[in-house]
């Protein structure tokens, strides 16, 4: 399932990211790699923030839609 799907406070593994290849390079180089738990924070206004490692990102909806978890 996409990573917009998932509930607040769940640790996913991802599974697969999707998008162009430059899109996929910006998703691994900021740590959203096959096998790494990441967890949603919250969800405001269509923006989705999670942890990832010891960091945290806010990305929209469109963009979570192509980390599969």
């Amino acid at each position: 399932m996409p990573l917009s799907m998932c509930s607040i406070g769940t640790e996913c593994i991802v599974k697969k990211v999707g998008g162009s290849g430059a899109v996929k390079q910006h998703l691994n180089e900021i740590g959203f790699n096959v096998g790494t738990p990441v967890t949603v924070v919250s969800s405001i206004s269509g923006n989705i923030i999670v942890q990832v490692k010891d960091s945290r990102f806010a990305i929209d909806r469109a963009m979570a839609n192509r980390i599969m978890v």
